[in-house]
C-alpha cells in the first residue's frame, strides 16, 4: 500500500519495534529520519531508505518544520531526550513518546513543551516484534489538532480495518475500527495503554494456569507420600490423564471463546518447545501493571485479576521466599510442623 498523503517523521531510538516502525512508515511512502546511539543501527536502517542523523540536532536538521519526532526510546530515556529536544525544536512542532510512559508524566510533559509552544502527543503502541506486518495499535493523548495533522501517520502505523471482522453492532463513524484512536488529552493514550497492560497481565496469568492445570491433569497417578504434612488427593481417579498441552493450546486457536493472539503466540512456543526448556519461569514487569493497579485503588474500582496476576509476577522471581520462610518458621513454632524438603 502507499500513503496518499506521505509525511516526513524523525524517529529517535531503532530498537526492534522503533525500527520497525521506520520501515512500516517507509513502505508506505512516508520520510523518516532515525538517530540511535547505535551507529550500527543507523546504518542499517539508512541502508533500507532511512535517512540517517548522528545526533539529535542533526535530525532536528534534516526534518522540515513543522517537525514531527517520534520517541521510541526507554520510559527512563523519554525525560532526558525531552530535555535536549526543547532546546531545538521551534514552535508548532510535534513531539510523540510512543513508549510506556506513567501517564502523569505526560501531563508534565505537555506543559514543558507547551511553554516553548511546541506539542506533545503521548501514543500507547502496541504489536511487539509483530508489528511491521501486522501493524501497530495505536492509543493516543494530545490535542485534537496535532493528532489531525499525523493522521497519515497514524494510519500507516496501525493494522488497518481488515485486520479484524467488523463489529456487527457498530454504527458510528471513527478510526477505531482502523487500529488507532484518539483516546483524550494528554494522558488520555498511555493511561488507555496502562490498562491495557494490565488486562494483558490478567490474560496472560489465566492462560498459563489453565495449560498448568490441564499438564498436571495426571497427579493422580502419582504416588503421595502419607504424613500430616500433606493434604491428601481425594479423588485419584479423577486426575489420572495424560493430555499434550502443546494440542490444548493448537486446538483452542480454532474457534473456541478464549481464541485470541495470546493463545496463538503460546501454542508456537509450545510446538517449538513442549517443555518449555528454554524459560526458567521468571517473569518482569516492567511497569504498567502496576500503574493500573494503583489506579484502580485510586478509583475504588476493583481489579482482583490484574492485581494477583502482577502478585504473581512478583513472586515469580523470588521475591516471595522471604514471606515462605516467616510462614514456615510460624507453622514450626505454633504446631511443631516441620519443613519438607524437595
Amino acid at each position: 500500500m502507499t500513503t496518499q498523503k506521505p509525511m516526513q517523521i524523525g524517529m529517535v531510538g531503532l530498537g526492534r519495534m522503533g525500527a520497525n516502525l521506520v520501515r512500516r512508515l517507509m513502505r508506505d511512502g512516508h520520510r523518516c529520519v532515525g538517530y540511535a546511539r547505535t551507529e550500527k543501527t543507523v546504518r542499517q536502517l539508512a541502508g533500507e531508505g532511512m535517512t540517517g542523523a548522528n545526533s539529535l540536532a542533526d535530525l532536528v536538521a534534516k526534518l522540515d518544520r513543522p517537525r514531527a519526532v517520534w520517541l521510541m526510546v526507554p520510559a527512563a530515556a523519554v525525560q532526558p531526550t525531552l530535555d535536549e529536544l526543547v532546546t531545538l525544536l521551534d514552535p508548532d512542532d510535534v513531539v510523540i513518546d510512543g513508549g510506556n510512559s506513567y501517564y502523569h508524566d505526560d501531563l508534565a510533559r505537555a506543559r514543558q513543551l507547551a511553554a516553548h509552544r511546541i506539542h506533545y502527543l503521548d501514543c500507547g503502541t502496541s504489536g511487539g516484534v509483530w508489528g511491521l506486518e501486522r501493524g501497530y495499535c495505536l492509543m493516543i493523548g494530545g490535542e485534537e489538532a496535532p493528532v489531525r495533522r499525523l493522521d497519515p501517520i497514524f494510519r500507516t502505523i496501525a493494522p488497518g480495518h481488515g485486520s479484524a471482522e467488523l463489529t456487527p453492532s457498530r454504527t458510528r463513524d471513527g478510526t477505531a475500527p482502523e487500529g488507532y484512536l484518539h483516546c483524550g488529552p494528554n494522558g488520555a493514550g498511555h493511561f488507555v495503554k496502562m490498562v491495557h497492560n494490565g488486562v494483558e497481565y490478567g490474560m496472560m496469568a489465566a492462560i498459563g494456569e489453565g495449560l498448568s492445570i490441564i499438564r498436571h491433569a495426571n497427579a493422580g497417578k502419582s504416588t503421595r507420600i502419607v504424613d500430616a504434612e500433606t493434604a491428601p488427593l481425594r479423588d485419584a481417579e479423577g486426575y489420572q490423564y495424560d493430555i499434550d498441552v502443546a494440542e490444548v493450546a493448537e486446538v483452542w486457536r480454532r474457534g473456541s471463546v478464549v481464541e485470541s493472539w495470546l493463545v496463538d503466540l503460546t501454542a508456537d512456543a509450545l510446538a517449538r518447545s513442549p517443555q518449555l526448556e528454554d524459560f526458567t519461569g521468571r517473569v518482569s514487569d516492567s511497569g504498567e501493571g502496576r500503574w493500573t493497579v494503583q489506579a484502580a485503588i485510586d478509583e475504588s474500582v476493583p481489579a482482583p485479576v490484574i492485581s494477583t496476576a502482577l502478585m504473581d509476577r512478583f513472586e515469580s522471581r523470588g521475591l516471595g521466599e522471604f514471606t515462605d520462610k516467616v510462614l514456615s518458621a510460624m507453622r514450626s513454632e505454633f504446631g511443631g510442623h516441620a519443613e519438607k524438603r524437595g
